[in-house]
């Protein structure tokens, strides 16, 4: 039986493969160009100021519909004054989603999550007691409610008293009364899901009352604070549609090549090697990433998704940074003895430990939040400089990785370089066999360069996109479904690819040929090593190979024929 797949496969059916991924890769990115939405969208929403002499926390305040709250359009009427209504009594009410040309709106489950953002209007003024780093504490409810409930019917979701910290200033030329303070965003709740149709973000700033836990000198540097605007982000529902259609095809796709390859393996009279067990590890975490559970919120409640989905691409993550380096690793022609996983803990020790330390941060933040989607990690000043050094840590960590990842690969075109030296002085047949084996894997090798570059990129700008809302208001960044849907595809070509190039090949050749190919371990040809140099003896063509270190089972096809060769 012959080696892997890439060796065997004739040059018309192997550009007829590439030609249909890449005809598979160019339809996802139009998909996500020419049918995808945006993937979020963000709704600001001005707060209708309630009020209430009587505020209770068993009511609920909302400016749409019957039984709406009484509300006031300025802080500064004059009704406020002459009924003695105080910080307490004042409730900034948002009822979500907004009306739009004065029909009702409603969420769909297909909007997945919601991210909501904080911004003060705040007039600068002399007399009022301002602090541009003033710590504000925030009484926030939020409830919800179905179509099919009356209007006036809100149960509550989640409910919290939190510690934010503003982050203020003006141009020293602009402090004039008629000015607005530059503040930015503040943290209010994450969700997971959305479930329900109709949201209400009830938040009050209260000030020091013996009734209340908070004592005095609450929310008294806040200054002339006029409105309360809220920032409500949620992913588009034709982009999750797209999204998951991409995963209901994929899903099962890899699950039916990762069969049919372990099935070949199964048949070899040899155990797996190292790199045949990282490809279905590989696949296995696709799968789990391509496992549409998005489905699931279509009929339950699920809060917890968006941490099991961080959890699952993680977990690709994991695996596929450390298949990348066993792979460039297998094919490097060295002294160190290969095909075992112990020679590799340096390496896999550092993505795993990387993988980690996302996995800690993650449920620092969106963990605690399914407790209390009020809490944010951006609260504090340590908290968001932790969280910011975390990030750049992160993307620092991607460009290393990557840098050492094509060292690697560079040092094997080198030695594959040093090794083609002997490829002249061989009889025509062998050396055009070897020569497409070697440019095949070349090509295989910079496709892998071209995903891990994509795959880091899109890493980074993730992270910089879930953190933009945070740490900057002013920081404008599109991200077009396009990019999202290619490289997700891209990973699932690639690794699709992979398994159909490496698996083992049935196609037998002439046992009178001298130069024929026995069984091996279902790699590339250049996995164990190439040809040193080919010279002619008296009782036939003798090849001798740079390094024959490895045991016959898990030796290259083409150094288990340099030995079958030398002993005849």
């Amino acid at each position: 039986m012959a080696g892997a797949i890439i060796e065997n496969l004739s040059g018309r059916k192997l550009g007829v493969l590439i030609v249909f991924l890449m005809v598979c890769q160019a339809v996802c990115f139009l998909v996500g160009a020419l049918i995808a939405p945006a993937p979020s969208t963000a709704m600001p929403v001005l707060g209708t100021k309630c009020i209430d002499k009587n505020y209770s926390k068993e009511k609920w305040y909302f400016p749409r519909g019957k039984k709406r709250c009484r509300s006031i359009s300025n802080l500064n009427d004059p009704q406020v004054e002459n009924e003695n209504i105080n910080a307490n009594n004042i409730i900034f009410a948002f009822q979500i989603p907004s009306p739009k040309d004065k029909v009702e709106l409603d969420y769909s489950r297909w909007h997945q999550n919601l991210l909501s953002m904080m911004h003060l209007d705040i007039f600068y003024d002399e007399a009022a007691k301002f602090d541009p780093n003033a710590k504000m504490t925030i009484d926030g409810r939020l409830g919800y409610r179905n179509k099919n409930d009356p209007h006036h019917k809100w149960t509550e979701y989640a409910a919290s008293v939190e510690e934010r910290t503003l982050d203020c200033s003006i141009n020293p030329e602009h402090k004039k009364e008629e000015y607005i303070y530059n503040c930015s965003l503040v943290p209010m709740f994450e969700l997971g899901s959305l479930h329900h149709d109709f949201y209400l973000l009830n938040i009050r700033l209260p000030t020091h009352d013996d009734k209340e836990p908070w004592g005095d000198g609450t929310n008294e540097d806040l200054g002339r604070l006029i409105d309360m605007w809220v920032v409500f982000i949620h992913q588009n529902g034709g982009f999750t549609k797209v999204w998951v259609s991409l995963k209901t095809i994929f899903f099962p796709t890899i699950v039916a090549i990762m069969v049919w390859f372990w099935r070949r393996i199964s048949q070899l009279t040899r155990p797996p090697a190292l790199l045949e067990y990282m490809l279905m590890v590989l696949g296995s975490a696709l799968t789990l990433l391509n496992c549409p559970l998005e489905y699931l919120t279509l009929v339950y409640d699920c809060p917890w998704m968006t941490v099991v989905s961080d959890i699952r691409q993680g977990l690709f993550y994991a695996s596929l940074l450390s298949f990348w380096l066993i792979f460039t690793g297998e094919h490097l022609m060295d002294d160190i003895e290969r095909n075992r996983l112990r020679v590799y803990w340096r390496h896999l020790s550092a993505v795993l430990g990387g993988c980690l330390c996302l996995f800690i941060f993650d449920m620092c933040e969106r963990g605690v939040q399914l407790r209390n989607p009020f809490y944010s990690i951006w609260v504090t000043p340590i908290g968001t400089n932790l969280a910011l050094a975390f990030i750049m840590l992160a993307g620092i960590c991607a460009g290393l990785y990557f840098c050492f990842l094509s060292y690697m690969i560079w040092k094997v075109f080198i030695n594959i370089s040093s090794k083609r030296q002997s490829l002249p002085a061989m009889s025509t047949a062998r050396r055009l066999h070897y020569e497409g084996i070697i440019y095949r894997f070349k090509v295989l090798m910079l496709a892998t360069l071209l995903c891990a570059a994509m795959t880091v990129i899109g890493f980074i700008l993730g992270q910089v996109s879930e953190g933009q809302w945070s740490w900057d208001e002013n920081i404008k960044l599109e991200y077009t479904s396009a990019f999202f849907t290619g490289v997700y595809s891209m990973w699932n070509i690639y690794t699709f690819a992979l398994i159909c190039l490496y698996a083992p090949s049935h196609k037998r050749w002439p046992k009178d040929q001298d130069w024929a190919v026995s069984d091996n371990c279902g790699l590339a040809s250049i996995h164990g090593a190439l040809l040193a140099r080919d010279t002619q003896s008296s009782t036939g063509e003798e090849i001798e190979f740079s390094r024959l270190a490895t045991e016959p089972t898990e030796m290259s096809s083409i150094t288990a024929f340099a030995q079958k060769a030398a002993s005849d």
